[in-house]
C-alpha cells in the first residue's frame, strides 16, 4: 500500500510543498505557475503573494486566482502577532475565507491572551515559527514554554536551518512537539552560518523525514530556499531531489 502511495505522489506520505517566499520576486501568477513546474500543488504562501491586508473586496479575485492554478494553500505566514487582537482577526478572517488551514506566526507574549480564543473560533491553528541565535523563539525550549498550558490549537512550525543555527537538532524537536508540530520550513545550513541546498549542509533529513512519519506530521512539509531569488528554481528542484532520495530511506 505505502509502495502505491509513493507511485502516486513522489513525497508520500507527505505533502509536498514549498514556502513562496523562495520565490518572492515572482507575482501571484508566475508564483504559482513555477510551483506546478516543480511537480508541486502545495504552498505555503508568504503574504506579498497573499496579502491578509488587501481590502476584503479583493480576496476572491485571490482565491480564484489560486484555484485555477491547482495548487492548494496549506498554510500562511510567517505573521507577527502583538496586543492588537482586532489585527489578528483580521488574519483570521482572511484565512477563512481563503481556505487555508494553518497560519504560522511569530507571536509576541501580549498575544496569548487572545490567540487560543480565535484559533478555536476560526478552526485554524497557529504554528510557533522559530527563528535564529538571540530572537524571541530560537530554541525549542522557548517554542515549548510558548505552548505550555496552551490548547493543542497553538502549535509549531519547525524552521529545521534556524534550529540548526541556534545549536538544536530538528529532530530533537519533532520528537518533543509531537502532534503539535503545524507546519515545517524545510532547509539546511552548514557550520550555523551558511545556507546550503538540502543535504549539502548539517541537516540529517532522512532522521528528520523519519522523525516527521512517525509522528504522523499532516500538514504542509514546505521547502524553503532562500540564496537565490533572481533564479530560484534550479536551486529548488535540486533540494526537491534531495527529498525523493532520502524518502527511499525513510
Amino acid at each position: 500500500m505505502f509502495q502505491q502511495r509513493r507511485q502516486r505522489n513522489p513525497y508520500a506520505p507527505f505533502m509536498m510543498g514549498v514556502q513562496s517566499y523562495s520565490m518572492r520576486k515572482m507575482g501571484l501568477e508566475a508564483m504559482l505557475q513555477a510551483t506546478r513546474s516543480l511537480g508541486l500543488q502545495s504552498i505555503e504562501a508568504f503574504m506579498a503573494h497573499l496579502p491578509h491586508f488587501s481590502p476584503p473586496e479583493q480576496w476572491g479575485a485571490l482565491k480564484e486566482t489560486v484555484a485555477r492554478s491547482g495548487v492548494r494553500v496549506l498554510a500562511y505566514g510567517v505573521v507577527s502577532f502583538g496586543a492588537d487582537e482586532k489585527a489578528a482577526r483580521a488574519v483570521f478572517e482572511f484565512a477563512r475565507a481563503m481556505d487555508i488551514p494553518v497560519i504560522t506566526a511569530d507571536p509576541a507574549p501580549e498575544s496569548f491572551r487572545y490567540l487560543a480564543r480565535l484559533c478555536e473560533e476560526f478552526k485554524i491553528p497557529i504554528a510557533i515559527h522559530n527563528h535564529g541565535p538571540n530572537t524571541r523563539y530560537d530554541a525549542i525550549r522557548t517554542v515549548e514554554d510558548a505552548m505550555r498550558g496552551q490548547p493543542d490549537w497553538i502549535g509549531a512550525c519547525i524552521d529545521t536551518a534556524h534550529f540548526l543555527r541556534s545549536g538544536e537538532n530538528p529532530v530533537d524537536a519533532v520528537q518533543r512537539f509531537g502532534k503539535r508540530v503545524h507546519a515545517v520550513h524545510l532547509k539546511d545550513v552548514k557550520d550555523r552560518t551558511r545556507y546550503t541546498l538540502l543535504g549539502q549542509g548539517d541537516l540529517d533529513l532522512v532522521g528528520f523525514l523519519r522523525a516527521l512519519r512517525r509522528s504522523g506530521f499532516k500538514g504542509c512539509l514546505a521547502l524553503e530556499y532562500e540564496e537565490n531569488p533572481d533564479d530560484p528554481l534550479p536551486d529548488l528542484r535540486a533540494c526537491l531531489d534531495a527529498v525523493r532520495t532520502a524518502l527511499r530511506r525513510v
